[in-house]
């Protein structure tokens, strides 16, 4: 069955691997003399696909582009699902995204400029504004809206969706909520860094214990600037630019506004720009576990789905 999105959720149910270096040793009858050990040399990850964003409606008729969840790209282990929201024309945004139901996942937005209002079933009330971050980790299950705190203006900012293990997807939903003065940033060379998740520069970002060890950066580049950035080998790992454009890897790969690049092997990713450029960098560690998903619940099986279906309608998704 083809995945619904937001939208037309709302609308059906009627809610408004490097190799080892071995370390040679030569003996003699008094004393052990170890070789040094050589540096491991980092592999550069090249941009392995590029694809553009695909333009598409969610929530209540929020006008957005879709850089990963989408036809091109469904799903990025354990990364589900990147939106882009950028107008400053009302009509596009101002419907938001009312009450709707989550589980087995984690949602994240991120805010560039403009404000948006959280509110959901368990009580919780907030206000996200330019550089918050909130990281919702659904679990079981919970009904939120997302609402825009403005009714003029530029409403500019994204939505990233994060896969839950099995062993944690009935989890008890919790939150970080992350005021901009709390991302700490960094200069690093010709690059000016966010650090959201992991560590940059010296810094840590403010989410923290999230099981599939993401990283997270808002890299911002100067005119004919470059920045590169260790990666784990083991994640998963794109990028995403909002900003002008940029070549990525060596040699470079060219990556404009508006287009998502998948990055392939390796443990570490260089950027140029000539003309400056601004890109979200993210990995995380997959799961490697079936994914069932379907509108807004991903499960590890359609039983499993099913039930979330059910508890929603019976009113039980939240309880427990």
């Amino acid at each position: 069955m083809r995945d619904l999105n937001r939208r037309e959720w709302l609308l059906a149910s009627g809610v408004a691997l490097p190799a080892a270096w071995l370390v040679g040793c030569r003996s003699s009858e008094s004393s052990v003399t170890r070789e040094p050990t050589p540096a491991l040399a980092s592999t550069e990850r090249a941009a392995r696909l590029v694809l553009p964003s695909e333009p598409t409606t969610d929530g209540a008729g929020v006008r957005l582009r879709r850089a990963l969840g989408n036809r091109s790209l469904s799903m990025l282990d354990p990364f589900l699902m990147l939106d882009e929201f950028n107008s400053d024309r009302p009509g596009d945004y101002i419907a938001g995204f009312p009450d709707h139901p989550h589980r087995g996942f984690e949602t994240v937005t991120y805010m560039i400029h403009g404000a948006m209002e959280h509110r959901d079933s368990l009580g919780n009330h907030g206000r996200l504004g330019p550089g918050s971050v909130q990281w919702m980790t659904a679990g079981r299950g919970i009904i939120h809206s997302e609402m825009p705190k403005q009714e003029q203006g530029l409403m500019w900012g994204f939505q990233l969706w994060v896969n839950l293990p099995g062993r944690l997807k009935m989890t008890r939903p919790r939150y970080q909520d992350i005021e901009p003065t709390r991302v700490p940033e960094v200069t690093l060379g010709s690059a000016t860094v966010r650090v959201v998740a992991g560590q940059a520069g010296g810094a840590t970002g403010p989410v923290r214990d999230i099981v599939t060890q993401p990283q997270m950066f808002d890299v911002r580049l100067a005119s004919g600037g470059s920045f590169r950035r260790e990666l784990p080998s083991s994640h998963s790992a794109f990028l995403y630019v909002f900003e002008g454009a940029l070549e990525v890897g060596v040699p470079g790969r060219s990556v404009a506004r508006g287009e998502l690049a998948v990055l392939g092997e390796g443990d570490a990713v260089s950027t140029r720009s000539s003309g400056g450029a601004r890109y979200l960098l993210l990995s995380g560690t997959p799961l490697r576990e079936p994914v069932a998903r379907r509108g807004p619940f991903v499960m590890n099986t359609q039983e499993e789905l099913e039930r979330a279906f059910q508890d929603y309608r019976s009113g039980r998704l939240t309880q427990g």
